[in-house]
């Protein structure tokens, strides 16, 4: 096992809070002396089906805790995600039903091990712990925590001065993710920065269960491809982990030259020696910007693919956008028409290229729609139903209609 300096070296690697560096030295030191591994634990709700980047900078520090031989436990919220973490929330969320939470978590359990060890990750889920509290329990847990401390947090206290509604059981998140500490004995809890309040609810519970508070460590959000906002599925600014290897090059190579090194900090696995280098090699012109992007995009695609994928959406992406030729396997799409001709932005939307009829005019006034290796400019534009064409939208995606009755 390493000396406490060399993991903390890597543990605080890319991290915001460290609540405290002298907890952490403590429980290391006495994890070495009994060689006793320490209990990790990152708790993700299954809100959504699919984790993109921004889930996976809190994966690769959970990776970091394997590679020091610590216990890593990969926590799923199925009964925190009934209520719906309020973090950062102007409204409350709306419920999921069992069945949705469930079916997440699921595709949860598929993705995760793409990053981290399954030999040396435990997954559980809270409901077998908080599904078992009393009513009488939960009474006793609430009695920790003042209406007061909860306005502290400034979501709510936004809410409140504004006079949007607060539900009571959104006051429970904090308390329930904290018990999880408790149930766990968490010696260190992972989460983003806007989590902070709901960590520190861990340590104050485990403290009340006389147990030894957990060493609290934050870690930034992500920023998605716009450079600006948090990653995120709704904001159509991510980079989702399951999607094909040539959406999730190209998409690494979209990045600003600023942010690129903030993701290779956050995601790679190069040292950060490794990365301080490129960076110079970079910035003394040794090296282009683009080839720095490339190796980035190559090591992400072979981590949620394999090498082979990632060497294949090299040579995808050089054929595609340097040389202007067509990627090697465009996927087509039978539609049954009627009509000689079919309106574009319908047309768009029935290949499944675009969300709405709304989202395909936008497109087409963007300058972003192809017909047939012709860009169509007009969003009234009728496209002829006899054969077949070749849709283009944006810069990697393809389709081949096939028209018939």
């Amino acid at each position: 096992m390493k000396s406490v300096e060399e993991q903390i070296k890597l543990i605080e690697r890319g991290c915001v809070d460290l609540i405290s560096r002298e907890d952490l030295e403590a429980k290391l030191k006495q994890s070495i002396e009994t060689n006793t591994p320490l209990t990790v634990k990152a708790g993700f709700d299954p809100t959504a089906p699919d984790l993109h980047l921004g889930h996976t900078v809190l994966l690769q520090k959970l990776r970091h805790f394997q590679l020091l031989g610590h216990e890593v436990n990969f926590l799923i919220g199925d009964f925190t995600g009934l209520i719906g973490d309020p973090t950062g929330k102007s409204d409350t969320r709306p419920p999921l039903t069992r069945e949705d939470v469930l079916q997440n978590a699921e595709t949860y359990k598929e993705q995760v091990f793409k990053i981290l060890d399954p030999e040396k990750t435990k997954v559980v889920f809270n409901s077998t712990w908080l599904g078992e509290l009393s009513s009488y329990e939960m009474i006793r847990l609430a009695s920790h925590l003042t209406v007061a401390r909860m306005l502290e947090r400034d979501d709510f206290k936004k809410r409140f001065e504004s006079n949007r509604p607060i539900s009571i059981h959104e006051f429970l998140y904090p308390l329930i993710q904290g018990y999880d500490s408790v149930a766990l004995e968490a010696d260190v809890e992972l989460g983003g920065t806007d989590q902070l309040f709901n960590l520190l609810m861990g340590r104050d519970l485990q403290r009340s269960r006389n147990q030894d508070p957990q060493v609290v460590l934050t870690l930034p959000l992500l920023e998605g491809l716009d450079g600006v906002n948090k990653m995120s599925k709704s904001l159509g600014n991510y980079i989702g982990i399951s999607e094909s290897p040539d959406n999730i090059f190209g998409k690494v190579l979209s990045v600003s030259d600023e942010l690129m090194f903030r993701y290779y900090e956050l995601l790679s696995d190069l040292t950060m020696e490794q990365i301080t280098a490129l960076k110079q090699d970079m910035e003394e012109g040794k090296i282009h910007p683009k080839a720095v992007k490339v190796q980035l995009a190559k090591e992400l695609v072979a981590r949620f693919h394999d090498q082979e994928a990632a060497e294949a959406a090299e040579k995808n992406f050089e054929q595609v956008f340097k040389k202007h030729a067509l990627p090697d396997e465009i996927p087509e799409k039978k539609i049954p028409v009627e009509e000689e001709t079919i309106w574009l932005p319908k047309l768009l939307l029935e290949a499944e290229m675009v969300k709405s009829t709304s989202d395909g005019r936008r497109m087409i006034k963007q300058k972003a729609v192809s017909v047939d290796g012709e860009k169509v400019t007009d969003p009234q534009a009728e496209i002829s139903t006899q054969g077949e064409v070749l849709l283009k939208v944006g810069k990697r995606r393809f389709c081949k209609v096939l028209f018939g009755e």
